[in-house]
């Protein structure tokens, strides 16, 4: 498999664009280490995928291997500590409104990659080889007659919680979080659309996992692109990363921040992956993931810390957030 660094990508993007050609592709938190190639060159032996409705996978059944994470070796709290000190310090001086902090967690798990893939239910599914597999529910961006839309994912409670629903809409952390990814993600898509509006705003999905359900909160941003958008795709995807929802604002100085904090290295973890069928284009960011490396699995997660955030509750988050969405 070749990888292709983040300027290289985007030309093979607006090649394959240009040609209305149909293709898949994976870029990296770094944008550095990325995987583009024509949909039918897809193997199915290296990578499966489940993009909504649209997969690869002839053999489209789900795991009949029944299977749980059977235990974890997560950050002590002290060490978690270390990392929020750092971004709770640029946050007082201003330096960030809002940092996404993510950490990876050890865990002991009694099933493959691929038992996890086939298993797991989410809207957007990837398995890479022996790599990671990620199952997100997060859309990253989606184009469709020549708009684009984005739809900010901020906002997770426990729905067994007492009137959670209104619990997350009136907290004021939330709340803070979720306006400030809306408007750093409707000045991503002013860059390279026009008549930006956000038609739908701090709406509710229920996500299933496997011993519970949670309330995820998010909106929906649109924006209409020229009508030659397809030979731009590479510009497009690429002045719009890293996203949004998984750095911070502002956020170039937000990416320096994390770079300080995160004792670990994200590689794919919240990236980006998609297709576009040679007219349109989906695309998830990628969270709810899991690495495996030199033998061991390795779960990353983790959330936006605002001036606003306790750092119990945030480690807390990070710890709910350690789990598979299975059927």
């Amino acid at each position: 498999m070749t990888f292709y660094d983040d300027i290289t990508t985007k030309q093979l993007m607006n090649k394959l664009g240009a040609q209305r050609e149909a293709f898949f592709f994976v870029i990296s938190y770094d944008m550095q280490s990325n995987i583009i190639l024509p949909l039918a060159e897809v193997k199915s032996s290296d990578i499966l995928y489940k993009f909504n409705k649209i997969t690869n996978d002839i053999d489209n059944t789900k795991s009949n291997n029944i299977f749980s994470i059977i235990g974890s070796k997560p950050l002590t709290y002290k060490e978690y500590k270390k990392g929020y000190d750092v971004v709770r310090e640029n946050l007082l001086y201003g330096n960030s409104y809002l940092c996404n902090l993510t950490v990876e967690t050890q865990i002991d798990i009694d099933a493959s990659l691929l038992d996890i893939y086939k298993s797991a239910k989410a809207k957007y599914k990837l398995l890479l080889s022996n790599q990671f597999v990620c199952f997100s529910p997060e859309t990253f961006i989606q184009i469709r007659d020549s708009k684009i839309y984005t739809y900010p994912m901020k906002g997770t409670i426990d729905a067994a919680e007492k009137d959670a629903l209104n619990t997350i809409l009136s907290d004021k952390k939330e709340t803070a979080e979720h306006n400030t990814i809306v408007d750093l993600l409707r000045n991503d898509l002013g860059i390279v659309s026009k008549n930006v509006r956000v038609t739908k705003y701090r709406y509710h999905d229920i996500l299933e996992t496997s011993n519970k359900k949670l309330i995820q909160i998010s909106s929906e941003i649109v924006g209409d692109l020229a009508e030659n958008y397809y030979t731009k795709l590479g510009d497009i995807i690429f002045s719009m990363l890293p996203a949004g929802s998984v750095t911070g604002a502002p956020k170039n100085k937000t990416l320096q921040i994390i770079s300080q904090a995160e004792k670990h290295t994200r590689n794919y973890y919240t990236g980006i992956t998609g297709f576009f069928d040679g007219k349109n284009l989906d695309s998830a960011v990628m969270i709810r993931f899991i690495e495996h490396r030199e033998g061991k699995y390795y779960y990353k997660s983790g959330g936006g810390i605002t001036i606003y955030s306790d750092p119990e509750k945030e480690y807390q988050e990070m710890n709910d957030k350690i789990y598979v969405p299975i059927y």
